[in-house]
This record gives structure tokens, sequence and C-alpha cells, in this order.
């Protein structure tokens, strides 16, 4: 967190200087890889040390501050840009990280909880060990399987959940980048759109806090199930977008898609692959879901352009959630016989 910060940082402050496309491009990048990317992966791994049992609430807490600076820091941007100047608000980001984020995560955040003597889910003292609720959670930390990342990509499981983690990215981005011109489509303008996308951040929220809760009550694949059902939907959903009633609907079960997946896609891969090698294995989930984020808007352009109409592209679309949803069910807890 610390490297990171600093790195990120420095990367708002040369995005200050940008004064040709080669700096905008490189600039790009590193916010990209440095924010986006690592920023994102390394809490989800920091929480997955310090809970098992207690994981998916905990999953569900941070994710409110995923929600909050989406709604929050575009509107303060805008602010900073229109009072001052682009190049001020890269800066002000910039010296926030380095006064703020990087002394917090220097002095306030530790990597696994058996470095400060304690136990996951719970700050107990090990020399607190005739309390049956430690002996209890010390037994279930010592049942717990480890896989490295090379036994893991061994098993079915593995290579199941990264095409579950794979395609809502790739939906989920097709269907953002061109949302304005799927609703001009279907008559629709662009304010409804716009209310769509906030609506689906505020259904989110509670959603998220929900399905944490969930995921101590249920198996994540199942989640998956249920995620890509009601991706199947929104894709209908889009294909008879008639009015905005119809645009509300989108945006709530969109909303509520959103706030399983990020849960389910945090918690999946720790429950079934342990704490010890977790970094690795997040790692390669994170890529896949930036690489297929990244291919997702391309067939939606590409289908309006060869058909001048986004119905082909919505209709073939639906094969993915399908998959998806066998791919889930297929997803069942590894053993360690099948590595």
């Amino acid at each position: 967190m610390v490297v990171v910060g600093t790195l990120l940082a420095l990367a708002c402050f040369f995005n200050s200087i940008v004064s040709t496309m080669w700096m905008f491009v490189i600039g790009f990048f590193f916010i990209r890889l440095l924010g986006q990317g690592s920023m994102t992966l390394i809490p989800n791994t920091l929480v997955a040390q310090w809970f098992i049992e207690k994981r998916g609430r905990a999953v569900s807490f941070i994710s409110l501050g995923s929600f909050a600076s989406a709604m929050l820091f575009p509107v303060i941007n805008a602010w900073l840009i229109e009072a001052w100047s682009w190049e001020f608000a890269w800066r002000f980001w910039g010296v926030a990280l380095l006064i703020i984020f990087v002394p917090f995560a220097l002095f306030g955040v530790r990597n696994r909880p058996e470095d400060m003597g304690f136990v996951p889910d719970g700050f107990v003292k090990q020399q607190d060990k005739n309390d049956e609720t430690l002996a209890h959670k010390i037994s279930h930390v010592a049942a717990e399987v480890n896989w490295q990342l090379n036994e893991a990509i061994k098993t079915r499981a593995f290579w199941m959940i990264l095409i579950c983690i794979g395609i809502p990215s790739m939906i989920n981005t097709g269907i953002t980048f061109h949302i304005i011109s799927i609703f001009a489509f279907h008559d629709l303008g662009s304010g409804i759109a716009a209310t769509v996308l906030s609506l689906m951040a505020m259904v989110g929220i509670p959603m998220s806090l929900l399905s944490g809760f969930i995921t101590e009550k249920m198996k994540t694949n199942y989640l998956f199930v249920w995620i890509f059902v009601i991706e199947i939907i929104l894709l209908l959903l889009l294909l008879v977008l008639v009015n905005a009633t119809v645009a509300i609907i989108i945006g709530v079960l969109w909303g509520v898609a959103n706030g399983f997946n990020r849960i389910a896609t945090n918690v999946i891969w720790p429950d079934y692959f342990g704490r010890k090698y977790i970094g690795s294995i997040n790692g390669v989930g994170a890529t896949m879901m930036v690489v297929a984020s990244a291919f997702g808007p391309l067939p939606f352009g590409y289908g309006y352009d060869l058909f001048e109409s986004y119905t082909p592209v919505l209709l073939i679309s639906l094969i993915f959630p399908v998959i998806g949803l066998i791919a889930s069910l297929l997803a069942t807890k590894p053993t360690q016989q099948e590595a």
C-alpha cells in the first residue's frame, strides 16, 4: 500500500504536466495500473487475510468506500477543475495520497492477524488459550487448505471462476460505454441513461452489504448463478427498452447484479483456495477482469456499425451469461485430489 500509494501520487503529479498524446498515454497507463488495478487488488487481498467466517460482511463494508468514491469523486473533481484547473486537481490528489493515504497505510495496516498475535475474525490474544471461542477459531484456521497458484490452475473451479468473473466485466463495461447510444436508439434521452447509471450505484450499496451476509450462508458459486440470471434479464429488457419505466427497472436490476458481483468476486477466491497464496491467485482474477472489461465495448461498437442496430449484438450477448450460468454451477469448491 505504501509503495503503490507513493507511485500513484507520482503518477498524479506526472498527469498534471501532460502536454502531448504520448505523455497522456503513459500517464493514463500508470493511473490505470496503480489505481484501478493495484489499489483494488490490495485491500481485497488484505481483508481476505484478516477474515474467514466473517469474510463476506467484511468485504461488504469495504465496498462502501468504492461506491462512495464513485459518487463523490466526480463531483469533487469537477469542482476542483472549475475552481482552479485540471492541473491543480491532479496535484491535489497527489498531495492527498502522500499526506493522508500513505501514512495511514504505513502506520495503520498490518498484513496478517497472526503477525499481531491475533486470529482471523476476532482480535483475541494468543495467550487466552482456554477460551472456547478462540479454540474454535484456531481450529478453523488450522483446517484451512491453502493452494499455490500452480496447484489452483489445475482445478476445474479455477477456470470456471475466471469465466464467472470475466463475463460480467465484459458485458457490463460494454453496456456502460454504449448506454447513451443504446437509449438513443430507443428514442430515450441521455438524461435517462445517466439516471440509470446513478440508480445502479445507489442500489449497489445496500445490495453489496446484503450479499456479504448472504455469502456466509450460501455457497458463493450459487450467488454467481443469480448474477447471470439477472444479466440475462437485463439484456432482454434492453431489447424491449420502450419507455422510462423499463429503464428504471434496468437500473435497479443492474445495481442488484453489481452488488452481488462485487462481493462474490472477492469472496470466492480465498474461500476456495485459502489465504496464504491469495495475492497471486487474486491477481490472476483481477487481470481477467481488466482484460474482459477492455474488450467489452468493442463488440457493441462493431456490431452497431455492421447492423446499424444494437438488437443483433444484444441477442448474441445473451450467449455469454448462459455460459456463465453453466460455469457457476460447475464452479464447486475443489479438493486437494484435483491438484
